[in-house]
């Protein structure tokens, strides 16, 4: 398979950590991301790696026994360490704090902990196999206080840190799950919900295993992610990722069923917004994306696959000096990868270049690609290859993706219209915090469709001027159907387009018609177009007759063009003739070599100084020149 084929691959540097090995035992944090390198229980070193750590963090501890569970607190400020079922144990790594450790037992009697989470810098969950229970860690007291604790039966316990929120399995089957909410020092209990296995349990065994279930924040919505094996007494053709939304106020629901038509084992991520199945039997993967039309069946919405099954592109790893696929490796949400056989730990990320081809319908690539946050430059990619000769969009095709451009457009258009308007008002002083929205890739403004695709598109010889024009005069049609202003350089184009295959006609439909908008670069462009065609002088008078604001302009045109008397009337049927310059038009009147016309301005301006001040006479700045030009024409004669 081509690099082109693939549409995953596993990140450019990931973070390379020691082997796990009978002496060196690895950890991942999936709050912090890190990963610990714990080499015979602390003694001999441990090395704690993440993502985004320049310097990897290296101590040593003492050997305790076993080590079950190893966290640091959000900001790497204390260390957890759990090696008993009854304690955790505490060290500081704060500058001038105390090193001892100190321990903290479960409240419960009786009770096992099966693990714990950290909420904050100095707020941790222990949870048991009773129940959960809530600390603030007091570190330069070096001991724990207990916020709030919540007796229930627990089988296995998961933790989404971007939700904040941490999952309890309970009853016997294992399929109630019962969420707690976490923040700033308080613990909410959220409704409890039971997830449908696929047949009636023939035990009273537990029959929900955490392995089938994942949290993952998509299109800024936690939602609970059930892998549902394919059952033998059921018609269904595979296995099934069924999506619970858990929203913070409100009873969980089944909202969404990915349908893998598959069977075996699988394993799940989530990437920019998308589920990610992987296959571990052939070794492929799908992406799933539920902001895609699927099939509603009045209760959920059934989605199929986005694209072909496709393995994760072979990862180069350095010492190996090749492609190599990655074994032995473990998926944690929401887009990490881990090969504690190999060392490594990944991001997994979507390469969109190859989907383009792998998604004919324009539509619905637009759709996926739009949702996409490294979008722009392939959505213009896109636009620009729609438009070649080899792979032709037809109109209509066209028009559809323009407009899914301009909808997303539009809306950040309008959101940034009510930011303004909201704190020109003062909102932002007594309401609700107002944030700017933010510019995401997938608005793709008229500005990057001019440059990257229609300027290039107009320039290509071998393109039919008409399907050229009915191209761009399809992206302004989308553009004023979202009542979007269209930007001159866009008509420009137009006129340019029109005026270099000859098609006055039609360029003087579209100015009588305004299909074409008025305004000041566009009626002087069409001044410059006179030598080709001589009516465009009077269309961009009317032009400029008709924006009312570019009075200068018309009379700056009509002096140009030795029509002065026309420049003097058009003054005077708006009211300005008292304030013009005389200067100014009696040097134009001179340059036309017309003395009866320039006899008749400098009257008009003897009349109207006569009218203001009572005299004929011009004001001693204009006199000098007045007298000057009057001299030189008359006496020439």
């Amino acid at each position: 398979m081509g690099e082109e084929d693939y549409y995953l691959e596993l990140c450019e540097r990931p973070v390379h950590f020691e082997k796990a090995n009978p002496v060196n035992c690895v950890f991942f944090d999936e709050a912090n991301k890190q990963v610990f390198a714990v080499r015979s229980g602390g003694a001999t070193g441990v090395v704690v790696k993440g993502p985004d750590d320049r310097n990897p963090i290296s101590f040593r501890m003492e050997d305790k026994g076993e080590v079950k569970c190893i966290k640091f607190s959000l900001e790497n400020k204390i260390l957890a360490v759990q090696r008993t079922s009854k304690t955790v144990d505490f060290s500081n790594f704060i500058p001038d704090s105390s090193q001892l450790e100190y321990t903290q037992e479960c409240k419960t009697k009786n009770a096992n902990i099966l693990g714990f989470c950290w909420t904050s810098s100095t707020e941790i969950v222990f949870i048991t196999d009773q129940g959960i229970e809530f600390y603030q860690v007091l570190p330069e007291k070096r001991n724990l206080k207990l916020l709030k604790s919540q007796n229930i039966n627990v089988n296995w316990y998961m933790y989404c840190p971007e939700g904040s929120v941490i999952l309890l399995s309970t009853t016997v089957l294992g399929n109630v799950l019962q969420p707690f909410y976490f923040r700033a020092g308080t613990m909410s209990k959220l409704p409890k919900f039971e997830i449908e296995l696929p047949a009636a349990p023939k035990s009273t065994k537990l029959s929900l295993s955490e392995r089938d279930i994942a949290m993952a924040t998509i299109y800024g919505q936690l939602y609970v992610l059930f892998l549902r094996h394919h059952s033998r007494t059921s018609n269904s053709a595979g296995a099934e990722v069924v999506l619970y939304h858990l929203p913070r106020e409100g009873a969980c629901k089944k909202m969404h069923i990915l349908k893998l038509n598959r069977t075996g084992k699988f394993a799940l991520n989530v990437v920019d917004n998308l589920v990610v199945v992987h296959h571990q039997d052939t070794e492929t993967s799908v992406i799933f994306d539920i902001r895609l039309r699927g099939e509603f069946d009045g209760s959920v919405t059934l989605h199929h696959p986005v694209l072909p099954a496709r393995s994760i592109q072979p990862y180069q790893i350095p010492a190996a000096g090749k492609g190599v696929a990655v074994c032995g490796w473990k998926g944690e949400q929401p887009d990490i990868i881990i090969s504690a056989s190999q060392g490594y730990l990944w991001n997994l990320q979507v390469k969109l270049q190859p989907i383009v081809n792998l998604l004919p319908d324009k539509g619905r690539l637009m759709d996926f690609l739009l949702q996409r946050k490294e979008c722009k430059m392939v959505i213009l990619s896109v636009c620009s290859q729609m438009l070649t000769e080899s792979d032709r969009a037809t109109l209509p095709v066209i028009a559809t993706v323009f407009d899914k451009l301009n909808q997303e457009y539009k809306k950040y258009l309008d959101a940034e219209q009510n930011y303004t308007m909201a704190v020109e008002a003062g909102q932002s002083r007594s309401g609700p915090l107002l944030r700017r929205p933010v510019r995401t890739q997938a608005v793709v403004d008229q500005s990057d469709m001019y440059t990257h695709v229609l300027s290039v598109f107009t320039e290509k010889k071998e393109t039919p001027h008409k399907f050229v024009i009915a191209v761009l005069m399809e992206y302004i049609r989308s553009l004023n159907q979202f009542q979007i202003t269209v930007q001159h350089y866009l008509h420009e184009l137009v006129i340019r387009t029109l005026v270099q295959h000859s098609l006055f006609s039609t360029l003087h439909q579209f100015l009588q018609y305004h299909v074409l908008s008025d305004s000041k670069p566009l009626a002087c462009l069409l001044l410059s177009l006179e030598s080709f065609y001589p009516p465009a002088h009077q269309l961009s008078l009317d032009m400029l007759k008709r924006l009312s604001t570019a009075n200068d302009e018309i009379v700056e045109v009509l002096l140009s063009k030795h029509q002065v008397l026309a420049a003097l009337r058009f003054i005077r049927g708006i009211g300005g003739h008292d304030n013009i310059s005389a200067r100014k038009f009696l040097d134009a009147a001179k340059q036309t070599e017309d003395h009866m016309l320039f006899y008749t301005i400098f009257r008009f301006f003897e009349q109207r100084n006569q009218r203001l001040r009572g005299n004929p006479s011009f004001t001693p700045g204009e006199n000098r020149a007045a007298r000057k030009l009057w001299g030189t024409t008359f006496h020439s004669k």
